[in-house]
């Protein structure tokens, strides 16, 4: 359920059928997940989400007409409120950064569904950010890439914000959490990141995961 008690809306995006029917039977078991719809191709996939605007949309990365990183991009400019997870074979880095810097909220491998998509769908739709565990790792940053040469330190402001920006909250979102405008958000934002030396918002992922910053904050 969501914070508000109903249930979460999904649609299901994927061109392979026995794929798609198991997926499908995995989230229909979930009494606290509707499955609105479900499409088979990227351009069928933009059309609905866009008609039913569900909570979640959890699209394959490799679909016929749109592939999930374009699904993804368009969705972060025309259905914003639309948290994607994308649903993918590939355990490369190549596929996992791409895909965070479109906007997507979870990347769950296939083989890891059955286990943890409805756990992926739950932390998605409360505001959260998920990453499988088993391409987590991958989606760090060597030590080098971190930018910073010793230890830096935030203050307590910076370092929430950086740890909402972690789990994927938008800049709104953590400023309603930590009762601030947005400019001031943006403000703490700016400065972490410069200190860190993180230039995107991958990059803030990579960090927060190897921080440990992807659990529940209270």
């Amino acid at each position: 359920m969501t914070a508000g008690g109903k249930r979460i809306q999904v649609v299901l995006a994927d061109d392979h059928p026995i794929v798609l029917a198991g997926i499908k039977s995995l989230l229909q078991s979930a009494p606290e997940i509707e499955l609105l719809g479900e499409a088979t191709d990227g351009l069928t996939a933009l059309s609905l989400l866009k008609q039913l605007t569900p909570d979640i949309a959890i699209i394959d990365v490799s679909m016929p007409g749109l592939t999930g990183v374009e699904l993804a991009n368009r969705l972060s400019a025309e259905c914003p409120n639309v948290r994607v997870i994308a649903l993918t074979v590939h355990e490369d880095q190549a596929y996992v950064q791409p895909l965070l810097q479109a906007g997507a909220r979870g990347y769950m491998l296939k083989r890891s569904a059955a286990d943890d998509l409805v756990r992926a769908v739950r932390a998605v739709a409360d505001g959260g950010l998920y990453l499988d565990p088993a391409i987590a790792e991958k989606a760090m940053p060597a030590p080098a890439e971190d930018g910073l040469e010793g230890e830096v330190v935030l203050s307590p402001r910076e370092l929430k914000v950086m740890q909402y920006t972690a789990q994927g909250l938008s800049n709104k979102e953590i400023a309603a959490k930590l009762d601030l405008s947005v400019k001031t958000i943006e403000t703490y934002k700016a400065r972490a990141c410069e200190k860190l030396g993180l230039r995107s918002r991958s990059a803030i992922v990579r960090f927060g995961s190897s921080r440990g910053w992807l659990d529940d904050i209270v």
